[in-house]
């Protein structure tokens, strides 16, 4: 008897985790791996952040803990404290703001999408060019047919398209949505300046775009998570209807706890309370309630004024660490005379930065010199560290000029 599977067609591996997988696998001395969206060490580990390893000890000797399911929109604490952060406590108001737990940022993204999809019959997407890579999947696979992309970077000043992007955003049919990144955006690091953001608001507004803004690096782009927040608060305080989705990844360090929330802002009362159960049958139908613990590290550190000054703490780590990153990298290839402007490395924000590397030269810095980059070009800057940011950059030196020495060959 035949399989039934017989004409399922294998699917393409997904570029990130194939070079994980690649790179586990390589055994040469000095490989080097910038391509994993993840912070590392200046030793080039993962890092439990301290005030995570405080939490989960008190909770492991908290006798009054158990493992009932959660409400399907998630642990309370948790959903209000995220919508805190990102909105800020002072001026928050409840009768427009609400929270839906989610499988981390995608799952919240996901939420947005169904939601949009049945709820809003959008069925036009706009994406920055380039782009996280899983957007366009997670809206093609909520039955979104049209997914546009939006200007977004410009190659020959390597930095933001803003009139590209205004002019393709006034494109927009009606009842579309855009997603927009709130800050550090992935993968080129360019963000809008806050006067920018109130042109891109603006377009939203007179085109009645339905906003959705992917908040993932929310402390990584100054290491404040306050001014992070402004592309957030600014929709808010203009009184956009609009989703954030929102993970603790990155800023926790919480990659496979999977701790995201989508937050919801809605005109009144009314309208919120109708949206939120909506989405609450959503997740009821998809994976029925999210997980606990996670959550409850992010809302012990936020509730809690100690623990949360210690968590701004780390977050400055981390972030400090990219920014060293980045100013040795920048300073090493500009000494090592590597041909090309290198200034957009310093002026890029958050953990990726776009290099302008061309595909061709980011497969010789694999297949030469066994370093794992992106074929777009974009390096993790925590990839770095000081026991191998020479050999990246005098590898990068190499493909450049031998890039150069190629095409004046062919002149």
């Amino acid at each position: 008897m035949a399989s039934r599977f017989e004409e399922i067609a294998l699917a393409s591996p997904v570029e990130v985790f194939a070079m994980i997988d690649e790179y586990n696998k390589d055994t040469h001395p000095d490989k080097v791996n910038v391509s994993v969206g993840a912070y590392r060490t200046a030793e080039g580990k993962p890092w439990v952040l301290p005030v995570v390893h405080t939490v989960e000890a008190q909770m492991a000797t908290d006798t009054t803990l158990n493992h009932e399911y959660l409400p399907v929109a998630g642990l309370p604490d948790f959903r209000n404290a995220a919508c805190h952060l990102i909105l800020g406590e002072k001026d928050i108001d409840y009768t427009r703001v609400g929270g839906v737990q989610s499988l981390g940022g995608t799952g919240a993204i996901r939420l947005c999408a169904d939601f949009a999809k049945k709820h809003l019959q959008c069925d036009t997407v706009y994406v920055s060019k380039p782009t996280w890579g899983n957007h366009k999947g997670v809206f093609k696979a909520a039955g979104f047919s049209n997914i546009v992309e939006y200007r977004y970077w410009k190659a020959d000043t390597l930095n933001l398209d803003i009139d590209g992007m205004i002019e393709d955003l006034k494109g927009a049919p009606p009842k579309s949505v855009v997603i927009l990144h709130a800050v550090a955006h992935n993968p080129t690091g360019v963000d809008p300046t806050e006067n920018q953001w109130g042109k891109i608001a603006n377009v939203c507004e007179e085109k009645e775009i339905f906003v959705l803004i992917d908040c993932a690096y929310q402390g990584f782009g100054t290491g404040d998570v306050e001014k992070d927040a402004f592309s957030c608060r600014h929709f808010y305080e203009r009184g956009f209807e609009y989703f954030i989705a929102q993970s603790f990844s990155k800023n926790f360090g919480l990659y496979n706890e999977r701790v995201g929330n989508l937050c919801v802002i809605a005109k009144d009362s009314d309208k919120k309370s109708k949206v939120l159960s909506q989405l609450e049958l959503i997740v009821r139908t998809t994976y029925s309630n999210p997980g606990n613990h996670g959550a409850r590290i992010v809302a012990t550190v936020l509730n809690n004024k100690s623990l949360y000054a210690e968590w701004n703490s780390c977050v400055k780590t981390m972030s400090n660490r990219i920014l060293l990153m980045r100013e040795q990298f920048h300073q090493k290839l500009k000494a090592i005379g590597c041909p090309g402007s290198w200034d957009h490395i310093i002026t890029q924000k958050g953990m990726f930065s776009y290099t302008g590397l061309d595909e061709k030269q980011c497969k010789q810095l694999k297949e030469k010199y066994h370093i794992y980059i992106m074929k777009s070009g974009r390096i993790n800057m925590c990839g770095l560290t000081p026991s191998n940011i020479d050999y990246v950059t005098k590898a990068i030196f190499n493909v450049v000029t031998e890039s150069l020495g190629e095409k004046q060959a062919k002149i």
